[in-house]
């Protein structure tokens, strides 16, 4: 079997035609406003979207303040083709992977993943390198997928056998003892039943 990372690809490659409308963007869609609102209010000029997708958070973003400068970081050449069609040169775009990001150190005040980290075979290898490209003080803005309790325990069984390269739908706890190793100021909230949001600063 594939591993995760390039079902992940392909799957996104898949998907990407048709992400920004039909029912495998749904989960990202939701949390687009919630993500924005966090963003009007975190200071930062330099950002790295992580796991950008079609950019369609990143428009938003540029859409609210276009004097930011944002790169988009994603595993999928689809997503991203997408992506520079969206936003042309408002932006800057790259494949890459979230485990080893291609950025010197401290280079950006904000890093914001939006539904991609339940993807991540290693999370703690991506808080390394966030935590790394991060400027003093920078902000590290995750929203996600949340299940409570039987649901989580199940949707993660069944995860196990995905074809889509899904890893695992973390608990609240699980994200604080992540985080902490490398944050501070940690803030965690569900945004509804299926999402979350997680803050934290360096």
């Amino acid at each position: 079997m594939k591993n995760r990372k390039e079902l992940s690809k392909q799957a996104f490659n898949q998907q990407a035609l048709t992400y920004d409308h039909d029912i495998k963007g749904v989960h990202a869609r939701k949390l687009y406003p919630h993500m924005l609102q966090e963003m009007i209010h975190i200071y930062g000029q330099d950002i790295l979207d992580l796991g950008c997708g079609t950019a369609e958070l990143m428009y938003q973003v540029i859409r609210e303040d276009s004097s930011r400068n944002i790169i988009g970081l994603d595993l999928s050449e689809e997503m991203l083709k997408i992506a520079e069609n969206k936003l042309g040169n408002k932006a800057t775009f790259i494949l890459g992977d979230a485990e080893h990001l291609p950025f010197a150190d401290q280079s950006f005040d904000i890093v914001y993943c939006n539904d991609s980290f339940h993807h991540y075979p290693h999370p703690q290898f991506v808080l390394s390198e966030v935590y790394r490209v991060l400027k003093p003080g920078g902000t590290l803005l995750i929203g996600d997928c949340y299940q409570i309790g039987v649901a989580r325990w199940i949707m993660n069984l069944f995860m196990r056998f995905s074809t889509e390269g899904d890893i695992k739908i973390y608990s609240k706890k699980e994200m604080y003892a992540l985080m902490s190793e490398y944050f501070h100021e940690l803030r965690w909230y569900k945004v509804d039943g299926e999402s979350f949001i997680m803050k934290g600063k360096k």
